[in-house]
């Protein structure tokens, strides 16, 4: 479960890329740091509404509404927390950054984490297990708590990242919940390799709608992951289908709730766990969408693309989404510095920025139009008018030259 020197050498590649072309923002003052600090405890906040749907649906005599609480808190709540308290764009100051990094108490949040969500999954399930509900509640259900519960693909996107063998352990346990047991094996050695690229199937390109891209991305990630651990064993000289493959070995614990879950409340629950689980995944597509839409590296003399700057991914600092999402949406400094950990990931002033936190971009996602309608002019501010140097998806490739009265270059022209 260590980290071997191959995946090393991809992680840390980048980690030593101090980004000189950017000012430095403003740092945060002692109190602000401490305040924060107690404040990253929000990021498990949402493990306790499980718990408070099935208060408010005892409270309201078994009323269905109580079911549509997750949807309420991902799709509405979130983004209007975002709008009304804004940004948060400081950076622990140089000389607390050591200090941060070695308190445990940001290591013990993220693996506080992991049971709370799990019983969150189980509350969750128990619910619909013992309760009689009309199909659209199951619905609500499956797509609420699907997308709260993909939300631990963030915690098993930062335990994953760690070389210990504790926490990459529990990386796999809790992608082992909504049965993605493939992400960070996919995610290190794939995506940090090749994102911002049209190579790469977790990097969406300008004029792709998002479901364009999960057609793409689903299963483009899932066969990426077991060729890179097809190449881990057999570098070690290890059957692929055996005890030590650790895609199978989290496989195996998602198969074991699954068992479970049916023996305790029969076979009705697995269309509820296949929608739900579909969801969760669905979820970090979302994600992987908005985190480099358009935007790609060029390509140097030699043919090969260019290291990984914090320009090359989409960066927000709205302050409430951040803390659910263990700062994931400091997203440009995780690229090129992908083993610094979530507490000390810094902004940058002149960096590409999402109109929202995470949850309100996925809204507007899924209404491909609105998307191209805000997005589309930030790509092509950000590729400096020249549509040549962003990521653009092939099929919209004359529209969009068509659209924005740009004259087209030839394709052995892109870099």
């Amino acid at each position: 479960m260590t980290m071997n020197a191959a995946e090393a050498r991809a992680l840390g590649k980048q980690a030593s890329l101090e980004q000189k072309l950017f000012d430095q923002p403003t740092t945060q003052s002692k109190s602000h740091q401490t305040v924060k600090k107690y404040l990253w405890v929000f990021s498990i906040v949402s493990a306790l509404i499980s718990p408070l749907m099935v208060l408010l649906f005892v409270l309201t005599d078994a009323n269905p509404l109580a079911t549509l609480l997750p949807l309420f808190h991902i799709y509405i709540l979130i983004p209007s927390l975002d709008l009304l308290l804004g940004e948060d764009p400081f950076n622990p100051s140089e000389e607390d950054l050591d200090a941060m990094e070695k308190d445990p108490f940001y290591r013990r949040l993220l693996h506080a984490s992991v049971p709370a969500y799990y019983a969150s999954f189980i509350c969750c399930i128990w619910f619909v297990g013992v309760n009689q509900l009309p199909l659209w509640s199951l619905v609500a259900l499956a797509w609420g708590f699907g997308s709260m519960h993909g939300i631990v693909l963030t915690i098993g996107h930062e335990l994953g990242h760690k070389t210990n063998k504790t926490d990459r352990v529990l990386a796999q346990i809790v992608n082992g919940m909504i049965g993605y047991g493939h992400f960070c094996i996919e995610h290190n050695r794939g995506h940090h390799v090749s994102v911002s690229t049209p190579e790469d199937p977790a990097s969406a390109r300008m004029g792709e709608s998002l479901y364009a891209f999960a057609r793409r991305e689903l299963p483009g990630t899932f066969v990426r992951g077991w060729q890179h651990e097809i190449q881990r064993l057999k570098r070690k000289n290890i059957p692929v289908w055996s005890p030590h493959n650790e895609i199978l070995q989290s496989y195996a614990l998602t198969l074991a709730l699954v068992a479970v879950i049916i023996a305790l409340f029969g076979w009705k629950m697995v269309p509820f766990l296949a929608a739900h689980h579909f969801v969760g995944w669905f979820t970090l597509t979302q994600a992987n969408y908005i985190e480099h839409y358009g935007l790609k590296r060029g390509k140097r003399s030699n043919g090969k693309y260019a290291p990984v700057e914090p320009r090359h991914s989409w960066n927000t600092n709205h302050i409430v989404s951040n803390l659910l999402l263990f700062q994931l949406q400091r997203h440009s400094d995780h690229h090129a510095n992908p083993l610094r950990p979530y507490q000390i990931l810094r902004n940058y002033d002149d960096l590409p920025r999402l109109p929202s936190g995470y949850p309100g971009c996925f809204a507007l996602a899924l209404v491909p139009p609105l998307w191209f309608r805000v997005m589309d002019p930030k790509v092509l501010n950000w590729a400096g008018g020249d549509l040549e140097k962003a990521n653009v998806a092939p099929h919209a490739r004359d529209g969009l030259y068509r659209k924005y009265g740009i004259t087209k270059q030839p394709l052995s022209a892109a870099a």
